[in-house]
């Protein structure tokens, strides 16, 4: 597996990336990077580094079709390891050409997208048959998302507020998608990061990031434009 770096994307003040290929499997594949660095706090979907806490790096790797490993936070260890990211980071994966990504910001908030729409659909589905949902389901449980969005927003936010933001980027995400005349609220594998400042000393952070907070609409707006983009 080898890998280059290409030169950087710049996304605006904060998120920046990288663009990464390597050769994987018989096939060229891409990835972008972004080396955040210490200050940020993250809550995050990803299969590697989700939940919430300090974070210093996301990637965004691309996979085959029919990606059929059954360990994805080990390969995105592996991938992350090769590139040098070291320490605590998040881990997305996408069978979507990540070097089509798209980005937007508003008012300090960026946002940075991969998607790939093939298989999409609105979250409250017909009920499936149990064997589909289980945990030994086999590769099928551990499909790589398609519509991945990075957010950053500059200033701190409280851990209730990281969660706010979390539904403000998704409604975001599914206004863009409606508008784009496509018939769904998402992909089955939807993943989501969204990063804020540490807190400096006596620095209070803020309590809200509802879609009528400050901060939240730009959220909303940054996310909005980016995934419109990427869909249209």
């Amino acid at each position: 597996m080898q890998h280059a770096v290409l030169p950087p994307t710049p996304t605006g003040r904060g998120l920046t990336v990288e663009r990464l290929s390597r050769f994987e499997d018989g096939a060229d594949l891409s990835a972008l990077v972004w080396r955040a660095g210490p200050g940020w706090r993250m809550v995050s979907s990803a299969v590697l580094g989700g939940g919430l806490g300090e974070r210093l790096w996301v990637l965004n790797a691309q996979v085959h079709h029919g990606y059929r490993r059954v360990d994805p936070a080990e390969h995105l260890k592996e991938l992350a390891a090769a590139v040098g990211l070291a320490g605590d980071g998040v881990g997305l994966m996408t069978a979507a050409d990540v070097e089509a990504h798209t980005r937007a910001d508003d008012g300090g908030v960026e946002a940075v997208v991969t998607a790939g729409i093939e298989v999409r659909g609105w979250a409250a589905a017909p009920a499936v048959p149990a064997p589909a949902l289980s945990a030994t389901a086999g590769p099928r449980a551990f499909a790589p998302g398609t519509i991945n969005v990075v957010a950053a927003v500059p200033v701190p936010l409280s851990d209730a507020a990281l969660v706010n933001a979390v539904a403000t980027a998704v409604e975001a995400k599914v206004q863009a998608l409606v508008e784009a005349g496509l018939d769904c609220s998402g992909t089955p594998t939807d993943a989501i990061c969204v990063a804020s400042r540490v807190p400096r000393p006596g620095e209070e952070p803020h309590s809200f990031a509802g879609p009528r907070s400050l901060w939240g609409a730009r959220l909303a707006r940054a996310v909005h434009g980016a995934v419109l983009d990427a869909v249209t």
